[in-house]
């Protein structure tokens, strides 16, 4: 067990990014922190950081109690301290213990928008109607980037070949979408069909998770019930590859959206080939198995920063609270810190599906536009409800001028990527982490690009104007406005507020 008093005015951050919306955390605080837990659905490291320059690590997840001024740990963590502040801390443990790789994903993830078939196409990926979005996506005059083509394309969970029923020629289609000049990902998870061939193959050679009983885990996720692939047997990822690696050759696929992973899908009693003391073990062993691919997509992961791994954010409700644009923001910002740099949040307008379906015929237009607008100048933006069908031209064209925003800032979020690669440092940053004496450490509504773009989104229904809190120095606003001080900022439904130091 461990103990540590929080000091005067010390402000913490824990790198859960599915805690985001909490943080940060003070020694008003009464709150748990369970990295080994197994509720959050995105990233994880055994990591605590400071606004006083100290920090937490654990090669284990660790348990972190804040209560009345104290931090109550699980077991005896590593306390580190001398850093100075929030971006001393961070640096610090980002060189101890997750050094970046000096390789970031492939450029097309950062330069333009993605999109993604999920909430335009549902269950019912089919080639007819993949084709046509793509056309329409170049017929509304959208740059073309990167396309994911979500569940449903696949025969069966395991059976990673196209549906003969839903596709007449896939290889066509893929080259096809390759002539409109999109790269192609494909969703797939590491669950398997407990009635299929491809499951009776791999129990018989030992590739699926075993439960304590001794007979294959089949566990509850969102589609259903499965079984699940042992991440740490060598047999059960050569053959994941293998399948992977018929579809690269094939189809001329790019990579893939790797979904699932989550703590939840294990047991800590499972019986798995290597074995394991965590149940964030699978979800490590998950990680380093999607680190094969270069273009990728994870939502899961553990112990992987610093490498060229996208991680999105859990999906968002389509609301302005409740798991919606209100996570959005402080959720991302936290990724950074934990060493997640090539960041994607979720798909603009919310991809929850069952909140999106309960409110697609009542889409709120603004909340789509300012969605939009906070995706604009993070690393990665991703569309999939088109907006030149779920909106009025006057919101599309909004939409469209955030996302013709990010293709502006394209090589910049770029430029921001290779340096992470080289240095650690995130691309979006806490405004504490880079201006640690102005008193920043407890906004979480606007963020840094780098360390001279400031980015301030409005995330409430009916605000055309917001506070913008700015630090020492002058900062020019997209219409030239020079700023100084802090104060309230007019914010036209149009407009999304950035200021460039000067």
């Amino acid at each position: 067990m461990k103990k540590i008093t929080i000091l005067k005015d010390e402000y913490w951050w824990a790198a859960d990014v599915s805690m985001g919306i909490h943080m940060p955390f003070d020694a008003k605080s009464i709150i748990k922190i369970d990295l080994g837990g197994d509720e959050s659905q995105n990233p994880k490291n055994p990591l605590l950081l400071s606004s006083k320059g100290r920090y937490v690590w654990d090669e284990l997840p660790f348990c972190a109690d804040f209560n009345c001024g104290s931090i109550n740990f699980d077991r005896d963590v590593e306390v580190c301290d001398g850093y100075e502040n929030l971006k001393g801390a961070y640096l610090a443990a980002m060189k101890e213990h997750f050094h970046f790789t000096g390789k970031t994903p492939p450029k097309e993830f950062f330069l333009h928008p993605q999109y993604n078939t999920w909430i335009e196409l549902l269950y019912d990926q089919n080639e007819k109607d993949i084709i046509r979005y793509a056309e329409s996506i170049i017929e509304n005059d959208f740059q073309s980037g990167i396309l994911m083509i979500y569940d449903g394309w696949m025969n069966d969970y395991g059976d990673w070949r196209f549906s003969t029923e839903k596709f007449t020629d896939p290889i066509g289609m893929c080259k096809k979408l390759k002539e409109m000049g999109f790269k192609i990902m494909l969703w797939v998870c590491p669950f398997i069909s407990a009635d299929s061939a491809t499951f009776r193959k791999l129990e018989k050679e030992g590739g699926l998770l075993i439960a304590a009983n001794g007979k294959p885990a089949i566990r509850c996720w969102w589609n259903g019930y499965s079984a699940v692939l042992d991440m740490t047997n060598p047999k059960a990822c050569e053959w994941f590859k293998n399948q992977l690696d018929i579809l690269v050759d094939e189809y001329n696929v790019d990579g893939f959206k790797f979904d699932a992973g989550d703590p939840f899908m294990y047991r800590i009693d499972d019986k798995t080939y290597v074995p394991t003391k965590t149940i964030m073990d699978q979800t490590e062993a998950y990680s380093r198995f999607v680190m094969q691919y270069e273009y990728n997509e994870l939502r899961a992961g553990y112990k992987y920063g610093g490498t060229p791994l996208v991680m999105r954010l859990a999906d968002k409700s389509h609301s302005w609270e409740n798991n919606g644009l209100n996570t959005l923001l402080p959720n991302s910002i936290i990724q950074g810190l934990s060493g997640y740099a090539y960041h994607c949040p979720d798909m603009v307008g919310g991809g929850e599906i069952e909140n999106f379906l309960e409110n697609c015929h009542k889409l709120d237009s603004e909340l789509f536009v300012r969605c939009a607008q906070a995706s604009a100048l993070m690393p990665m933006m991703q569309i999939s409800a088109s907006p030149w069908h779920v909106l009025d031209k006057e919101y599309s064209d909004m939409v469209k001028a955030a996302m013709d925003l990010h293709n502006k800032f394209g090589e910049t979020i770029l430029n921001l990527a290779e340096n992470a690669a080289k240095t650690g440092e995130p691309i979006i940053r806490h405004m504490a982490y880079e201006f640690p004496d102005c008193e920043m450490e407890e906004v979480s509504d606007q963020f840094m690009l780098g360390s001279d773009i400031l980015v301030a989104p409005v995330m409430e229904k009916g605000k055309r104007e917001r506070y913008v809190k700015f630090p020492r120095g002058k900062w020019m606003s997209e219409d030239g406005m020079v700023y100084s001080e802090s104060g309230i900022v007019p914010a036209p439904l149009d407009r999304l507020l950035y200021f460039k130091k000067i």
